[in-house]
């Protein structure tokens, strides 16, 4: 896998997060046309942010995401941009979502910085998630 290097001004740097982050309730909600729709945002809001996505894997209840970030971005800050913009968004877009007074948790399952050595395999990880028995 290539790395990513981010260049700015003053610095380069590697800094990937692999995240792990379910809806409310661990409810089943992202298939099909949800699925796919939720996917489109991300992809805008990674090219806005200026954010690679390295992998991303979406089951029905949570999704499996690992992004190259500049060292500016904070986890906790990727995740409320994410999480607030697809959450509104998509609720706005699908009917059966409307009910729900938030799409995800207020917290993320699960997040880790991923070393160099190790982006292969979080990578393949993220990838086979659907193929998982």
């Amino acid at each position: 896998m290539r790395q990513e290097y981010r260049r700015t001004a003053t610095t380069v740097s590697l800094i990937n997060y692999h995240f792990v982050f379910c809806p409310r309730y661990r409810r089943k909600v992202l298939v099909n046309q949800v699925e796919a729709r939720f996917k489109e945002l991300v992809q805008a809001l990674c090219l806005k942010n200026d954010w690679l996505i390295v992998a991303m894997e979406v089951m029905p209840d949570h999704v499996n995401i690992f992004l190259n970030v500049l060292p500016t971005d904070s986890p906790t800050d990727i995740m409320a941009k994410l999480k607030g913009a697809t959450s509104r968004d998509l609720r706005q877009e699908f009917e059966h979502l409307k009910h729900l007074p938030s799409l995800w948790t207020r917290s993320f399952f699960f997040v880790s910085t991923v070393e160099n050595v190790s982006s292969e395999t979080i990578k393949r990880y993220v990838e086979e998630q659907k193929t998982r028995g």
